[in-house]
């Protein structure tokens, strides 16, 4: 049987092929210095040297649930949560411990009652945010209330009034709307510990503040034509996005802070008492122009990051919202800490620790301070694959504590810490290298006017308007922002630099209205824009941007004028001046901007650096199969991000066409079918393609709509994000082999085979296999499956995939000397080079690693095979697939027309 459940791994596996003429001899492995027996849990953790790990509970096998957020209280005990359930609280052993066992207690909550996993009244749990700070414990509910539990989302204050140990008052401090991934999330305590800071996501709706440090004055402000996310998400959702704010103990007093995210799970002030977060990406945003990758930002007073729905989100070089400090690259963020209460050597106490769910990864990211902001360096801490990251705390005696789980996953508790215990008691006591610069000195002059009106504002923040630095330049026009408009209004429109008219413009259309809307675009006109560099010049055409986005297009003689005045400048000398150029032409009918536009679009490049990332996506593929796949396939034939901006950007052009300029851009139209990019890539083409055919005449819809690719879109010929052809019904479940082969084994004559092939394209298994001729080639043809294995063989393969993997498909990780690590198939090697396959998509595509930069390598323990796969299945739709995958939809095969025994497929 164990031959024959290899066989049927070899078989499913999401393999990589095998390269014709590449051999390699097996990878001598690293001895182990330690002969003590080796934890599975913190063996496959890569850590850096000098660091040790101790696996210390394990929630998930002890019907804990799935923890995702914790907290240390003032008697160092840890509390923590379940996702989807209740509060515990563990006394841990200390370092070293010959027992790591904590003990546990599920903790009484308000009138006593427990929160069960199953279904109680009251209780508290469902907590995505702990903090322990002015003797109670806040805690952040992500949940809707219902009958199995009655507090909604919202912070919470508990506290222990009659000195039992145990918390018998509950607050309810601030209702919050919005649940799930993104809503409520994480509680930190400010550096002069008096009040608190809160995150939330993009889902969760913005409460009325006391006061706003980012002026409540928020449009999407995008002239781009808009197109909502064809799959749906975020559909709904507007201006701001995800915000923070600073709430006082009580909760009586709320600030916003900042806003312009997507989704930030957490925040950690620096010694300077910086604040910082990481931001999450839009996957299924992938090749697409307004993609943004994963990204770590310096949260300043009033800050924006320019997060709007679909295809809205801004630019990073908008001078409206600030830049990252950091591109990571795609993921999903989870926890921010900071390390400067670790007993940890000197750069990781100065260091920001990001936490990367869907690749497992811990970033360190060192900063250090550039004008009023920092610049970042990103260092693999630590990695696993699988390591669900959820939350991470530095706990009382220096260590780092994690957690893995999230969405039901196997949940687990960590310790990290830097040498014996003997050195972390001795290790050098926290020291910030932190030097303020002159530049973060002016910025939080500035800052002081955030918030409020002053007397002086106006004058002292003015100057800074064309201050060196864009974080200065920033804080200054908020600060202006904050006064009365009747105090600079004509000072803006009358004033006489370039870069210092700009940014009062930029103010005066944020908070002007339609009457002064000429006298901004005259005075914005007055600029001589050959004489600007290219940032300014940015700057100046968002200025424009935000005039016409907000008040309108003039009457036609000054819409004339301003057409001139930017078609002059059209085309540019690069994208990303082209890109706001052409969409502010488009807006305003300018004659010529479907001809210049075309031309740009046939000869367009992408830009090599754009987004350059910290972690670069073909590393990432094979540390993740349900993620990493996703990536294979879209860098094998990555959309030309440039050239669908201008596609998108003429989707709304009105008037300039030709018969030969239609057919040239329809045909582009239908060759953009042709790449791979995230999920929603061919619904945002699409969407933009029905756009553009809606100011086509109507006698000439037909061919138009036929060139543009119809054709490829009906009958399932593409994956059209937003029709998917079978979405699985459910109510799916955790399936295990004891619980699926008895259905199979009852008999599959009834089952619908071609419901049954419906459901192996929609569990991915067409993806990568052929079934009958159809399919994808990168793992082995199924199309015998039923005659050669039986059907448990097939659930084995199906639901353990990580069982038994073939040293032919395994994934191997390379350890660097730099401190980070390459996952990939090793194909060929001399005494020099590995030679390593990434991508299963384009498997000809190698990297070459040094053998003298690697420290050592080892075998990954997670198969290529998408985990999971079967979980969204009811019953009937199991038996539809397994129908399909022994028949090969075949109905004259006896597994169709014989009733089933457990005998009856075996060959």
């Amino acid at each position: 049987m164990r031959h024959k459940i290899l066989s049927i791994r070899l078989l499913l596996a999401l393999s990589v092929p095998v390269l014709v003429g590449s051999s390699c001899s097996r990878i001598e492995k690293e001895e182990s210095v330690n002969d003590m027996p080796v934890d599975p849990r913190t063996e496959k953790l890569k850590l850096p040297e000098g660091f040790r790990a101790e696996h210390l509970h394990s929630p998930s096998e002890n019907e804990q649930g799935s923890w995702v957020s914790m907290a240390f209280d003032d008697k160092g005990r840890m509390i923590a949560s379940d996702q989807y359930g209740a509060l515990y609280r563990l006394e841990l052993p200390p370092i070293g411990s010959d027992s790591l066992k904590p003990k546990i207690e599920k903790l009484m909550i308000g009138d006593g009652t427990v929160l069960d996993s199953a279904s109680t009244h009251g209780g508290m749990g469902y907590a995505q945010g702990l903090l322990w700070a002015f003797n109670s414990l806040y805690v952040m509910v992500n949940h809707n209330s219902n009958e199995d539990f009655s507090k909604g989302s919202g912070l919470y204050r508990l506290q222990d009034t009659d000195g039992n140990d145990q918390f018998d008052k509950v607050t309810l401090l601030k209702e919050l709307k919005g649940e799930g991934e993104h809503g409520p999330h994480s509680i930190k305590l400010s550096p002069d510990k008096k009040s608190l800071y809160v995150v939330a996501g993009n889902h969760t709706d913005l409460p009325e503040m006391d006061a706003y440090r980012l002026p409540p004055v928020w449009k999407a402000d995008n002239l781009f034509p808009q197109i909502k996310d064809p799959r749906g998400h975020a559909n709904d959702r507007e201006a701001p996005g995800g915000w923070i704010a600073k709430v006082d103990s009580l909760g009586q007093h709320w600030e916003l802070i900042s806003a312009g995210f997507r989704n930030p799970f957490d925040i950690a002030f620096n010694d300077a008492g910086d604040l910082f977060t990481y931001d999450s990406d839009m996957e299924w945003d992938f090749g697409m122009p307004w993609y943004r990758p994963t990204r770590i930002c310096h949260v300043t007073s009033g800050s924006e990051f320019g997060w709007r729905t679909g295809n809205g989100k801004w630019s990073p070089a908008y001078p409206d919202n600030l830049p990252p400090v950091l591109n990571i690259g795609q993921g999903s963020p989870t926890n921010v800490v900071y390390g400067g209460d670790a007993k940890f050597p000197e750069k990781y106490r100065n260091a920001v620790f990001a936490f990367d769910w869907s690749f497992g990864i811990i970033y360190a990211v060192h900063l250090q301070p550039e004008g009023a902001s920092y610049k970042a360096e990103a260092e693999e801490f630590i990695s696993g694959s699988p390591l669900p990251l959820t939350d991470g705390v530095i706990g009382p005696d220096g260590a780092l504590y994690f957690l893995t789980g999230g969405r039901r996953l196997e949940s687990d508790l960590y310790r990290v810490y830097y040498g014996d215990q003997e050195e972390i008691v001795a290790s050098a006591s926290r020291k910030s290298n932190v030097k303020e610069t002159e530049a973060s000195k002016i910025r939080k002059q500035l800052e002081q006017y955030h918030g409020q009106a002053r007397a002086g504002a106006v004058d002292f923040a003015w100057p800074y308007l064309k201050h060196n630095d864009r974080f200065v330049r920033y804080a200054a026009r908020i600060a202006v922002e904050h006064q009365p408009v009747s105090q600079w209004q004509a000072r803006a429109l009358n004033e006489k630099d370039p870069q210092i008219l700009t940014q009062a413009i930029i103010a005066l259309a944020r908070h002007g209205n339609k009457a002064q809307r000429n006298e901004m675009l005259e005075s914005l006109m007055t600029i001589d824009y050959a004489q600007l560099s290219e940032p300014k010049k940015l700057d100046l055409l968002r200025a424009f941007e935000l005039v016409l986005y907000r008040h309108g297009t003039p009457e036609p003689a000054l819409k004339n004028k301003t057409i001139a005045y930017l078609d002059a400048r059209y085309p540019a000398e690069n994208n990303n001046l082209n890109r706001s150029l052409s969409k502010l032409l488009v807006s305003l009918d300018a004659p010529q901007v479907v001809p210049k536009t075309l031309a740009l679009l046939e000869a367009a490049k992408d830009d090599k650096t754009e987004q350059e990332t910290a972690t670069a996506s073909s590393d990432l593929i094979l540390r993740n199969p349900q993620y990493g796949l996703d990536i294979a396939n879209m860098l094998a034939n990555v959309p030309p991000a440039q050239q669908t901006y201008y596609a998108t950007a003429l989707s709304e052009a009105k008037t300039g066409w030709t018969p030969e300029l239609r057919d040239k851009y329809f045909q582009w139209m239908y060759n953009a079918f042709n790449y791979k990019g995230g999920r929603s890539y061919v619904g945002f083409v699409d969407k933009a393609r029905k756009a553009a055919l809606s100011h086509v005449p109507k006698s000439q819809f037909a061919h138009y709509n036929t060139m543009s690719g119809d054709s490829l879109l009906g009958g399932g010929g593409l994956d059209l994000a937003n029709a998917d052809s079978y979405k699985p019904q459910g109510p799916g479940r955790k399936w295990t082999v004891e619980e699926a082969l008895p259905l199979v084994e009852n008999g599959l004559a009834q089952q619908n085979l071609e419901q049954g092939k419906a459901i192996y394209a929609a569990t991915l298994c067409k993806s990568c296999h052929t079934m009958e001729g159809e399919g994808g080639f990168i793992g082995p043809d199924l199309s015998q499956l039923g005659n050669r294995f039986t059907p448990k063989d097939i659930l084995e393969a199906i639901i353990h995939p990580d069982s038994v993997i073939s040293d032919q498909y395994a994934a191997t990780i390379f350890h660097l000397k730099d401190g980070s690590s390459v996952v990939g198939r090793l194909t060929n090697e001399n005494d020099n080079t590995y030679f390593v396959s990434q991508n299963p998509f384009a498997p000809q595509k190698l990297r070459e690693i040094p053998k003298s930069q690697v420290t050592r390598t080892k075998e990954s323990e997670v198969s290529p095979m998408l985990p999971n796969l079967i979980n969204r299945l009811n019953p009937d739709e199991l038996k539809d697939l397994m129908a399909y995958l022994i028949s090969a939809g075949n109905k004259e095969h006896k597994v169709y027309t014989v009733s089933n025994s457990p005998d009856n497929n075996k060959k």
